[in-house]
């Protein structure tokens, strides 16, 4: 298996966000991105590569947590 590098960018905090973002159904994970930019002062970018690592790493990690 192939282990995704973490972005420096990218913290425990953001996971966890993007985490709770999802089980509240407020957006899906195209909407994703805007939620991270408003609420962490992060440019699109980062935001686009935080939502990216978290999509890559989202079943290992939820996996991880059983």
């Amino acid at each position: 298996m192939t282990t995704k590098v973490k972005p420096e960018i990218v913290t425990e905090e953001h996971l966890e966000y993007l985490d709770d973002l999802r089980e509240s159904g407020e957006t899906n994970v195209y909407g994703a991105p805007a939620y991270l930019e408003d609420d962490f002062g992060v440019t699109r970018r980062e935001a686009r590569d935080i939502t990216s690592y978290w999509m890559s790493t989202f079943e290992e990690r939820q996996n991880g947590n059983d």
